[in-house]
């Protein structure tokens, strides 16, 4: 039977993407990249961190497993029923690999210059090829807890970490990605299996390729490999999340560590959240607007706080979030944390914000979007991202161009507010 590819041209940034749908319900997506070197390659599932518990899609029971799984599961796919790992496999093909779990979904990757089909049989083969025995899942729960340990001896790690524990009062997205030391010792191989069976299925996954490829030829490849599987329907998955209270469960978090100078991130919890494609891409870029016109290196607030010694270069802010939570950050290296936190929560609903600002905050924007395409790392991030939220990312430039000043401005007034905000601090330790 033929299978249908469909092509996606955005003419304003002269880009292009191939995609088909498989019979097993895989989306697959190539964007040509004529004359680059480098091939980059993403099998991404629909399966982060805050997934911990979720309707069984055979029987509709709510399934609950231990923080951490979805990144356990994540270091567990590279081993082999028979000794080895898919590492060893890429680089006799001439291909480092890598994988990754965030808050939303877990990615596994290949880039190569060479011997792109071999690898992309290799990365298909081995994510859906699991093994799980009580002796490598035992083994691994030691490699995992020193990586545990290490996050715990990291400041820039325990300042994020706090803030998110001082914003959500139930919500998994307060829980550390790796879990704790506690939770990742219970996991069985029974329970990876039932995550495994649950989210990488192929109809909750994406693979995507970048690079100076054939499209077709790439599709029909990734059909050849996927047939013989056998894979049967499965309907949707459906996550299951605590409800959660729009104000904060703490306004302050300070812990001691070893740090030259104190560390201060500022959050904002997100009241506004269940939104999906068009509304939430909307949603995302009014906020990253936002903080560009406030905080952006060329805003005054930004000159005054650098002028006045209370932040430095590399002081960001910015909104991240999906369609269950989201949230604003902003901090970094101050010598005074009480008086930064002061002046910003002062300023913020103050500053003025003008239609010359937007504009050049939205030609920045742009231009970083269209940068994109010219690194396949960043491009295939983005891109899994926002297909995962259902965003088309060729909506990304007319999205951005159409806010208005108005919608900045409401943004502000909706965001900022005094029960949505929390703070968290890493002070150096005294000696």
């Amino acid at each position: 039977m033929s299978l249908m590819t469909q092509t996606f041209e955005n003419t304003e940034i002269g880009e292009r993407r191939i995609q088909a749908v498989l019979p097993s319900g895989l989306t697959v997506v190539v964007i040509p990249r004529p004359g680059f070197h480098k091939t980059f390659a993403t099998f991404a599932t629909r399966y982060g961190s805050i997934d911990n518990a979720f309707h069984d899609p055979k029987t509709q029971a709510v399934v609950t497993v231990p923080d951490g799984i979805a990144h356990f599961l994540e270091h567990k796919m590279f081993e082999k029923e028979g000794g080895g790992d898919a590492f060893d496999d890429f680089a006799r093909l001439g291909a480092s690999s890598n994988a990754y779990t965030d808050y939303t979904s877990t990615t596994f990757l290949f880039q190569t210059t060479s011997h792109v089909m071999e690898n992309l049989t290799t990365l298909l083969d081995f994510v859906q090829r699991p093994y799980f025995t009580e002796a490598n899942v035992n083994k691994e729960k030691g490699i995992i807890e020193q990586e545990i340990r290490m996050y715990l001896d990291m400041p820039g790690d325990r300042l994020h970490s706090n803030l998110m524990r001082a914003l959500y009062v139930n919500h998994p997205v307060r829980i550390d990605i790796a879990g704790s030391v506690e939770s990742i010792r219970t996991i069985t191989p029974e329970d990876l299996y039932t995550c495994y069976r649950t989210f990488y299925h192929p109809s909750n996954m994406i693979l995507l390729v970048i690079g100076d490829v054939d499209p077709q030829q790439i599709i029909a490849e990734v059909r050849r490999n996927q047939e013989p599987k056998g894979y049967g329907a499965q309907g949707p998955v459906v996550p299951v999340y605590p409800p959660e209270p729009a104000g904060v469960k703490e306004k302050h978090v300070e812990k001691s560590m070893v740090v030259s100078m104190p560390l201060f991130v500022m959050g904002y919890k997100d009241a506004r959240t269940g939104l999906t494609g068009p509304a939430l891409l909307r949603q995302e870029l009014t906020y990253g607007l936002m903080w560009q016109m406030l905080c952006g290196k060329s805003s005054p607030l930004f000159q005054d706080l650098y002028g006045q010694g209370l932040i430095n270069d590399r002081f960001y802010a910015r909104y991240g979030g999906s369609t269950t939570f989201g949230f604003s950050a902003l901090g970094g290296e101050t010598p005074q944390p009480e008086l930064l936190e002061e002046k910003l929560t002062q300023a913020l609903g103050q500053a003025p914000l003008t239609a010359a600002d937007l504009e050049r905050a939205k030609k920045r924007e742009i231009g970083e979007f269209i940068g994109l395409f010219q690194n396949p790392e960043e491009l295939a991030y983005a891109y899994n991202s926002l297909f995962f939220r259902g965003i088309d990312i060729f909506d990304y430039v007319d999205t951005a161009m159409a806010l208005t000043l108005q919608d900045i401005e409401q943004a502000r007034a909706e965001h900022l507010q005094e029960s949505q905000r929390a703070a968290s601090v890493i002070r150096p330790q005294d000696n």
